[in-house]
């Protein structure tokens, strides 16, 4: 209504009120007429006064005279009083704000409270929940840092009825860091110089934050040395200054680069390390096959365990050094392309193969100790590092040895002679029988056509048995020459170990063997001659084989002193 004319102030206000309609649940003016103890009289311009808990103005200052609104939620009751209340008016005007707010998709400024199970209650105006994941882009470890600090938060969630409101302060920093990336990425270009701060580092390198952008700084271009972890050079939120290396604004990706802003160590690093010079270093790991040596900050080089020493068995680097051991080496290549340097220990002292044929001449006699059997030779320690080998057909002329723990054993000292070195593969062939002269070069006059030999059993194979003769030299009878009734099998006319006598029908030195007949031993000269015959008429592949062949197919091994073997 409009102000009339020479009318009291008192009087207007009293007919503008007596227009006024009072509905409950509604925010109403009111002046603060008393201050009492435990509730505040205030005066809305109804019949009757209305009163508020005090409680509700804890946190201001008010005075009789003051001017409030209110939220009218009685307006009797059963004492004729009005029940008023300033808390609620202020949440009422304040949950229309933030749903208007909600719906129009803008933000609301808000104070953390404190922490409820599974995030943060915060105060918008309205108390709000702030679940944990949408606290921010990376996880928080302690919530209680958030408690009574101010942000902007989205509402994303809210329901009238309830009055619940839930909030995301994340959304807010995505949608910041997708503004700044978007600048970021418009503006940056390789070869610019950034800061940025270490946001997550994996195995495989470091993401760098720069304006919202994430970079990743991989960890081949964090130094020019080797780095066995990202955490070795970097900390989650360390500021670092990088250089971009690339930037794919499709993919939305820039690659950046940390040791770029340092000079280059192998640019002229033909001219610091050429091939033959001598280094010295720091081992910084130790690997299998080598062991890696820092010559600078920026250069390593490995020294490969073959190049440790020229005769140690070495057959991991950590058994002769240790990471941190300082330690002179020989440059032996260098790839700039690569950026690899190859070294070598060894070749700090001279190569006890360069003089071998000196030390230990073709022919000569040698003395070591046996220090390994296998099954094809022995090896016999000539000085510390260096062995020869006696190959297992080298340990006697006539015994066909299958093994040779059949007469060496470990650390057993023996004598033989050097037969061929070969200093490429840093090898020397060593012989026992050489030390004696070959029988079978003189065979031919111990034992002639049509002598009656003596002997025993000593294999029995399914072609014949080996008749072990004078000087441990052999004899085959074939099962045909075994008696002039049929045999079928050799085990049933004889067995190792027993005591024959035959007569010589074929001996051969080139083939090295003897052919003997148990059934001439009686024989005429001219029943011997056919008998001879007959043996020549065998075939060699089958029938009739050389000695060494013929051992390999023998079903039986024999020694003197052995028992008799089981037989197939």
């Amino acid at each position: 209504m409009s102000t009339l004319p020479n009318v009291n102030p008192a009087l207007l206000a009293l007919i503008e009120s007596s227009f006024r309609s009072f509905r409950e649940n509604s925010i109403v003016r009111g002046r603060i007429l008393e201050i009492k103890s435990q509730v505040v009289v205030v005066d809305i311009g109804y019949k009757s006064e209305g009163v508020i808990n005090i409680s509700e103005f804890e946190d201001e200052e008010f005075a009789v005279g003051d001017e409030v609104e209110v939220l009218l939620e009685r307006l009797e009751n059963d004492e004729g009083m009005v029940i008023l209340s300033k808390e609620k008016a202020a949440h009422k005007q304040n949950w229309d704000k933030i749903y208007k707010v909600f719906q129009d998709g803008g933000l609301v400024k808000g104070k953390v409270k404190g922490v409820v199970k599974g995030g943060l209650t915060v105060n918008v105006g309205v108390e709000a929940f702030l679940p944990g994941s949408q606290i921010d882009i990376i996880p928080p470890k302690d919530l209680n840092e958030y408690v009574g600090k101010v942000f902007d938060f989205k509402i994303v969630k809210i329901n009238d009825e309830r009055k619940n409101v839930v909030l995301s302060r994340r959304e807010v920093i995505e949608a910041e860091r997708a503004e700044q990336r978007s600048r970021f990425l418009e503006t940056v270009k390789a070869g610019d110089v950034v800061e940025g701060m270490v946001k997550n580092i994996t195995d495989f390198g470091a993401f760098v934050d720069l304006q919202g952008m994430d970079g990743l700084l991989h960890i081949t271009d964090m130094s020019w040395g080797r780095i066995n972890h990202p955490s070795e050079m970097l900390v989650i939120g360390q500021m670092v200054k990088v250089v971009i290396l690339d930037v794919d604004r499709e993919k939305i990706r820039v690659s950046l680069g940390l040791k770029q802003l340092q000079n280059n160590p192998w640019e002229n690093i033909e001219a610091r390390y050429e091939p033959g010079t001598k280094v010295k270093g720091r081992v910084t790991k130790l690997v299998p096959y080598g062991a890696f040596v820092e010559l600078e900050q920026g250069v390593e080089g490995l020294i490969h365990v073959s190049e440790l020493s020229w005769t140690k068995r070495i057959t991991r680097p950590s058994d002769v050094l240790t990471v941190d051991q300082e330690l002179e080496a020989v440059v032996l290549a260098i790839s700039k392309e690569e950026q690899k340097i190859s070294l070598g220990v060894r070749q700090l002292d001279s190569n006890p193969w360069d003089e071998i044929e000196q030390r230990y001449p073709i022919g000569s006699k040698i003395k070591g100790e046996i220090r390994n059997l296998t099954a094809y030779g022995a090896f016999v320690e000539l000085e510390e590092g260096i062995d020869g080998m006696i190959h297992v057909s080298d340990l006697s002329w006539t015994r066909k040895i299958n093994h040779p723990s059949e007469i060496l054993k470990k650390g057993d000292e023996v004598e033989a002679q050097v037969i061929d070195i070969d200093k490429t593969n840093q090898r020397i062939s060593l012989g026992i029988k050489q030390l004696e002269g070959d029988p079978w070069s003189e065979i031919d006059k111990k034992f002639k056509v049509g002598d009656l030999v003596k002997g025993t059993v000593a294999k029995i194979a399914s072609f014949g048995a080996f008749i072990q003769l004078q000087d441990d030299i052999d004899g085959l009878v074939h099962i045909s020459h075994l008696s002039e009734e049929h045999v079928a099998k050799v085990k049933d006319v004889l067995k190792v170990g027993d005591e024959v006598e035959a007569r010589v029908i074929k001996v051969d030195r080139a083939e090295r063997r003897i052919g003997l007949s148990i059934k001439a031993a009686d024989y005429s000269e001219d029943q011997l001659k056919k008998e001879a015959a007959s043996f020549e008429a065998l075939r060699p592949s089958t029938d009739l084989v050389g000695l060494e062949q013929a051992f390999n197919l023998a079903s039986e091994d024999w020694s003197p002193g052995q028992g008799q073997p089981t037989e197939e």
